[in-house]
């Protein structure tokens, strides 16, 4: 595993995230299975989790905390609030100092921690972000100490730019991949100015970059894969990066053929590692084979010049218009 700097930190650059351990829209995860995850990822060296309190309301934080019982070893986690309906005052009313603490204290609970290392905001709506209270907010639970970092989740590039602009982001968490390619011209390099890490989520595009679905390929009622493949839900980019699944099928068989070889899920993933700006990918997994090649990337070597000349060109002649949901 390789390793990159978050701030004062070095943190592994194929991170993990545990959006299906909430078992709410992937299918059910176990809670030994949960740990025998958990327990593959931080044996291979990783040592950043991703998590957030809606996933299954509270479960994926749960067994996170239940996990980090079991080890001796320092494991960096991240979490993320803005999107809990279940008080009078929820979703999209959930940016009070009062309600925002409640929600903090309540991560800390689960996952038997006094200090958050990093929380984030999550797709909050962009008039929140433009107003900056929920700034002022987040600065004032640091100085408490309540939390060491924060950053922000966002869905558009425009919300990415509202949030550099605020005094104290450490990062930000962005949708970028093989069918989102663009996002790096409008973003990474005020990152990079501004030292503001990036955090890649949807990675594989919900399990279309790794080449292993065709056109009959089904999915569960409750899996968002099935609920949520035209944004019916939430937007749609947060499901298939936004391409219609059908035709991510077919583009993900060209993408696979520009590739060295038919690892295809661990090279998507060196690809967005090939981007300096990048900190650390989050791609989830709900069995332990998919830990172990998401791992693996790490050790790949750098793609040539010309298969990302390759990739782009194909993403601009093909890719980028069928995008749908707000990006």
């Amino acid at each position: 595993m390789n390793y990159r700097a978050f701030k004062e930190q070095n943190i592994s650059e194929i991170g993990l995230g545990t959006w299906q351990l909430g078992s709410a829209d992937w299918g059910v995860v176990n809670e030994e299975e949960a740990f025998s995850i958990l327990k593959t990822y931080t044996d291979a060296g990783g040592n950043f989790i991703d998590t957030a309190d809606v996933y299954g309301m509270g479960i994926s934080e749960s067994l996170i905390g239940r996990f980090l019982k079991t080890i001796d070893h320092d494991v960096f986690v991240a979490t993320k609030l803005g999107r809990r309906q279940d008080s009078p005052n929820g979703w999209p009313q959930n940016f009070s100092y009062d309600l925002m603490r409640q929600h903090i204290e309540s991560s800390l609970e689960k996952l038997g921690m006094s200090s958050l290392f990093l929380e984030q905001l999550h797709c909050i709506p962009t008039e929140e972000m433009r107003s900056g209270k929920v700034f002022d907010h987040l600065r004032k639970f640091k100085e408490e100490g309540l939390i060491q970092y924060w950053g922000a989740s966002v869905e558009t590039a425009e919300e990415a730019l509202i949030c550099m602009e605020q005094e104290g982001l450490a990062s930000l968490q962005i949708i970028f991949n093989l069918f989102r390619q663009h996002i790096a011209e409008e973003v990474f390099t005020k990152a990079r100015e501004k030292n503001i890490a990036i955090i890649v989520r949807v990675p594989l595009a919900s399990g279309l970059l790794t080449g292993k679905f065709n056109e009959q390929t089904t999915f569960a009622g409750k899996d968002h894969r099935n609920y949520n493949a035209n944004g019916e839900s939430f937007n749609a980019g947060e499901t298939f990066s936004g391409i219609e699944f059908s035709k991510g099928v077919q583009l993900a068989r060209q993408i696979g053929a520009l590739l060295p070889d038919e690892r295809m899920a661990q090279w998507a993933l060196r690809w967005i590692l090939d981007h300096p700006e990048i900190t650390t990918v989050i791609p989830g997994a709900s069995k332990i084979s998919q830990v172990i090649s998401n791992v693996n990337a790490s050790g790949l070597p750098a793609l040539t010049q010309e298969t990302h000349q390759q990739l782009r060109a194909l993403y601009d002649d093909q890719i980028k218009e069928l995008i749908r949901g707000h990006y």
